[in-house]
C-alpha cells in the first residue's frame, strides 16, 4: 500500500488530516507541495486519481493569486494546471493518494474512505 499526502503544515485541515493518518497508524509519504510544487503531469495524475473532470475543481478559487491571474476567465485545464504548478497555493489541500485513488481532506475524515 502506497499512501501520499500533499501537505501544507500551515493549514489546519491539512494538519488535521495528517494527524488522522498518524492516529490510524497509516504509513505515508509527506509531500510539502509549497516547497516542491507538483509538475503539470503530476497535477493531471491527481485530477484523474480524484475523479475530477475539471482542474478548477482542484483549485482554491478564493486565493488572491487566483483573482490576480484572472483564472476565472480561463477554460483550459492545461493552463489551470500550469498556474497551479507555478503557484501551488492554488492547489486545494490536503490531498491524500492511496494506490492511485485520491481524496481531498475536506473534511479530514473524508480521506478514510480510501482505507
Amino acid at each position: 500500500m502506497s499512501v501520499t499526502i500533499y501537505h501544507n503544515p500551515r493549514c489546519s485541515k491539512s494538519r488535521a488530516t495528517k494527524a488522522l493518518l498518524d492516529e490510524n497508524n497509516i504509513a505515508h509519504e509527506t509531500v510539502l507541495y509549497l516547497e516542491n510544487p507538483p509538475t503539470t503531469d503530476d497535477l493531471h495524475g491527481l485530477l484523474k486519481a480524484l475523479g475530477l473532470t475539471s482542474a478548477r475543481d482542484m483549485m482554491r478559487t478564493g486565493e488572491d493569486i487566483y483573482k490576480e491571474l484572472r483564472l476565472d476567465t480561463v477554460d483550459d485545464d492545461e493552463a489551470l494546471c500550469v498556474a497551479m504548478s507555478e503557484h501551488p497555493r492554488l492547489i486545494e489541500r490536503p490531498i491524500v493518494v492511496k494506490d492511485g485513488v485520491a481524496r481531498i481532506g475536506r473534511p479530514p475524515e473524508s480521506v478514510l474512505e480510501l482505507f
